[in-house]
């Protein structure tokens, strides 16, 4: 309704504006004070009562609410009508200004926001995003270097240990400073230096993703992980000397390892060697990731997601023979690894003490395979560094070895010119096996009338 249609202006007192209705039959009805230009009562139908500002700019009426009475007082109402009237005056469309002050407004909400914000908020919605990207392994890592610990063990007794980056989850992105990360590093490196190391990169790549992410850039400090002080900080971590297979050692390395009594345990320490896989990788395998008929295992990789590599002949041995234990129903005259229930396990290497049905814990038993061959000790992951290292013995070319692994390439050509075919590394693969059989002293001759292609999972 335009000021033309309303009743004259008054002065406006509490009476006038507590007396003031709409009329019957009327959906609004207005009051215009007579000491604030612009300044209206608009009341409802519904007795829904405002005081209102109205005037012209541009030719064009520009009409603003400016609250109930009950909580404006006639000369804070007025008062605000003259600010209004100011902005019209100089050539201001009040809604407009609101905008504006209403945006700054937010922005200053959403900057005290993002400098209050907790690494723990920003870091678990950075696993969030890239948890599609990644394998399962290397989100596994991310949740266990931040982990705040205290939860059940799902191997063994007892409770998680916090995780190195743990002491960052209640710091603000804003307070990641150079000299904190510094600290944090020095801190942990004292009792877990590969572990820190490995978190450290880790951080680093948050980081990076942080300052690429809108929500995030422009919060963590520069200096948060490229000055010498942080640098200096994160532990040199070398490979542990002699924690690897030598030739001379794999004669007393098999014949221990073969004679475990539990034969899943017994094939997957080979498997280890055999493919130079991770044992995390290798303790997923499924039987749905075993091709017997094309020669061929699907490796659940923590950089890539997935890789395929050969399953050489005497490898494929042991699984069939896994396979073979593993759907025979009970009673049955193998004991160790036998399933209740007659239920074959899906996975390769499986377990009936363990939480989530496959190996957990294979190390008890290789240390004391290692002892009773007179060895010195060889960590798990030393088995996989072994099979990197023997397979120099073939002149296998480095990246057969590292595409066998699941290594990125480390050079240009590798990178970008180098696919090679699953035949080709099956070539270089049973070159490796025969040579390690060979000098483990296994006499292992594929039966050319046996044809394994015929086998089918």
């Amino acid at each position: 309704m335009k000021r033309g249609d309303s009743v004259a202006k008054v002065n406006f007192t509490a009476q006038r504006i507590a007396d003031h209705s709409c009329p019957e039959g009327k959906v609004q009805a207005f009051l215009w004070d007579q000491k604030a230009s612009g300044l209206g009562l608009r009341v409802t139908r519904n007795s829904a009562r405002a005081y209102i500002f109205q005037g012209k700019i541009h030719g064009q009426t520009v009409r603003v609410t400016i609250g109930d009475p009950k909580d404006w007082a006639i000369e804070k109402a007025r008062g605000e009508a003259r600010r209004l009237q100011t902005l019209i005056d100089g050539g201001v469309d009040p809604r407009d200004h609101a905008d504006r002050q209403r945006a700054a407004h937010d922005a200053r909400r959403a900057e005290v926001e993002r400098q209050t914000i907790t690494f723990a908020q920003v870091w678990d919605a950075y696993l969030e995003d890239r948890k599609p990207k990644w394998s399962d392994r290397h989100y596994q890592d991310h949740m266990q270097h931040a982990s705040a610990g205290g939860e059940p063990r799902k191997r063994g007794k007892g409770l998680t240990v916090a995780g190195p980056l743990a002491r960052l989850r209640p710091l603000k992105l804003s307070d990641l400073t150079g000299a904190t990360i510094a600290s944090v590093i020095e801190a942990e490196a004292a009792e877990r230096p590969t572990m820190t190391a490995l978190s450290f990169r880790l951080y680093r790549g948050f980081v990076r993703w942080a300052n690429d992410t809108p929500a995030y850039r422009g919060i963590i400090p520069d200096d948060t992980y490229q000055t010498r002080k942080v640098r200096d900080a994160v532990p040199k971590v070398e490979a542990k000397a002699g924690d690897a297979l030598q030739r001379e050692q794999l004669a007393s390395w098999f014949g221990a390892v073969r004679s475990i009594a539990n034969p899943v345990i017994s094939s997957y320490l080979q498997a280890l060697l055999l493919t130079g896989a991770r044992r995390e990788e290798m303790a997923a395998l499924q039987w749905d990731d075993v091709d017997f008929r094309w020669n061929s295992l699907v490796i659940r990789d923590k950089v890539e997601g997935v890789r395929t590599i050969p399953l050489t002949p005497y490898l494929a041995s042991l699984l069939l023979n896994l396979k073979r234990i593993n759907e025979t129903p009970p009673p049955t005259s193998i004991k160790s690894g036998a399933l209740p229930e007659g239920k074959p396990s899906p996975w390769v290497f499986w377990s009936k003490t363990s939480a989530d049905g496959k190996l957990a814990e294979p190390r008890l038993a290789h240390n004391q395979a290692l002892d009773a061959a007179g060895l010195p000790h060889v960590s798990l992951h030393g088995l996989r560094r072994s099979f990197g290292t023997l397979a120099e013995w073939v002149e296998c070319p480095v990246g057969v070895v590292a595409q066998i692994q699941g290594h990125k390439p480390s050079a240009i050509a590798e990178k970008h010119y180098r696919r090679r075919p699953l035949d080709l590394l099956r070539v270089w693969h049973m070159k490796i096996e025969a040579w390690m059989l060979e000098q483990a002293g296994i006499e292992f001759v594929v039966d050319r009338k046996v044809d394994l292609n015929a086998v089918t999972a």
